[in-house]
């Protein structure tokens, strides 16, 4: 599977140096506004212990991660709905991705300025989400001025679109995101076929500094406020140092997490976003293990294994006959393959079959 998320906030608050950290590619990424016009895409490995593990397993000449494709899109400001700044590129780069990880900023530091003048993450926030219910509000305007023809000629299907696009202009005029409207079984092909921006999951990035002036670190208004909002709105968010993460990118293991504490940060941030990503997306992982390779395969979860099959090749869903599927873990513990058969803990599974994340498969066509 193709997944992108997108990397959005307002200039100046670490996107693109979060974007580096990521995806260990160098972009620009000096103190002024607009410094990214151009998307930069990086493919980021999804960190998983288990692949390792089964590769050391099955001696794999190679050892193949999951992915999610991170993309640096241009900073929005106030008024992109309309055009302002590179507004309708930064909707249109958006409007391209599975999912949108809106970077938040909660530090303070008067060497690096901030669009508005006054770090307030919530109002940040704010401006941000109201570009993208605006550039929605327009698309389901026009769509509803489309369809009137068809609605009073009596067209089922355009009444029945009419009725999602009013539910969704009324949440949209009151500011509020377009997946807070729960599309019926008959709507929801129309609801797809908009593309709308905030109908995309949303996972924030609160971006600190060590060694500076963070709002979750201080009693501060502005971060409960911020920490009310996600509550109330059951929001996903993740903490983040995108300088100390940037500063780190090259490095790995035990010296990683020496410098990591020499600079004043705890915890790998990076490797809890990219995992927060695939939780975003409701993703989960299935391996396929061997002398060749071992590799993590990405799927939606509730896949049949037919359709988890479609990860691989299409071949595996028109031609599937059965699937042998086992464990991870319980393939570790029985030491090879013959000896979990003779346990009983490969299974044979059919069309029906579920995959459950972290199962090891091996498809018969």
């Amino acid at each position: 599977m193709n997944l992108s998320i997108g990397i959005v906030g307002l200039p100046n608050v670490g996107k693109s140096t979060l974007f580096n950290a990521l995806t260990k590619k160098a972009v620009p990424a000096e103190n002024y506004p607009f410094c990214t016009i151009d998307p930069s895409v990086g493919v980021v490995p999804v960190p998983d212990e288990r692949l390792g593990k089964l590769s050391t397993f099955s001696f794999s000449k190679k050892t193949l991660p999951a992915i999610v494709e991170f993309v640096d899109i241009a900073g929005l400001v106030k008024g992109a709905a309309e055009g302002e700044g590179l507004g309708n590129q930064f909707l249109s780069n958006i409007r391209e991705t599975d999912a949108i990880l809106e970077v938040v900023r909660i530090f303070e530091d008067s060497n690096v300025i901030h669009v508005d003048g006054a770090v307030d993450p919530l109002k940040d926030i704010g401006v941000v989400n109201l570009e993208l219910i605006l550039a929605d509000l327009q698309t389901v305007s026009k769509r509803l001025v489309n369809i009137g023809r068809d609605v009073k000629a009596g067209k089922k299907e355009a009444i029945i679109e009419e009725l999602l696009l009013k539910r969704l202009e009324s949440v949209l005029q009151a500011g509020k995101l377009a997946s807070t409207v729960i599309a019926t079984e008959l709507e929801s092909p129309f609801l797809k076929m908009l593309h709308l921006l905030t109908t995309k999951p949303i996972l924030y990035a609160l971006n600190k500094k060590a060694g500076g002036k963070n709002l979750d670190e201080l009693p501060d208004d502005r971060f409960s406020k911020l920490m009310d909002f996600f509550k109330e709105t059951n929001s996903k968010w993740v903490l983040v140092d995108a300088a100390v993460e940037q500063d780190l990118k090259d490095l790995t293991g035990a010296e990683k997490e020496t410098f990591r504490k020499e600079l004043g940060s705890l915890g790998d941030g990076i490797d809890n976003l990219i995992k927060k990503g695939y939780e975003l997306l409701d993703l989960i992982t299935y391996f396929t293990t061997g002398e060749d390779e071992t590799r993590a395969w990405t799927i939606g979860r509730g896949f049949t294994a037919p359709m988890a099959g479609t990860a691989i090749h299409t071949d595996f869903r028109d031609k599937f006959v059965k699937a042998e599927i086992i464990e991870w873990n319980k393939l570790l513990e029985a030491g090879s393959y013959a000896a979990a058969r003779e346990k009983g803990w490969v299974r044979t599974e059919g069309k029906e079959y579920i995959v459950k994340d972290g199962d090891v498969v091996e498809f018969k066509i």
